[in-house]
């Protein structure tokens, strides 16, 4: 996976600088940069939900929806 991660700043006024760094989804989120060094935090970013296992539900319209057959 590839996740955001973004620079702490040590003082107010210093520009936050982003990384996009691919790790396994199984991997603590970092604390530094692995190559410079600087301290880092991972950016939570929204997402489109859980897919449960259901085969089908109602939209929002009152059609159905399918797994990767979208809603009618």
């Amino acid at each position: 996976m590839t996740y955001l991660y973004e620079t702490i700043p040590s003082r107010e006024g210093e520009e936050v600088k982003r990384y996009e760094i691919q790790q396994s989804i199984h991997d603590l989120a970092l604390t530094t940069h692995p190559e410079t060094g600087e301290p880092i935090r991972r950016v939570i970013l929204g997402g489109w939900g859980l897919i449960t296992g259901k085969s089908s539900r109602q939209s929002p319209g009152g059609g159905t929806c399918t797994p990767g057959g979208g809603c009618c």
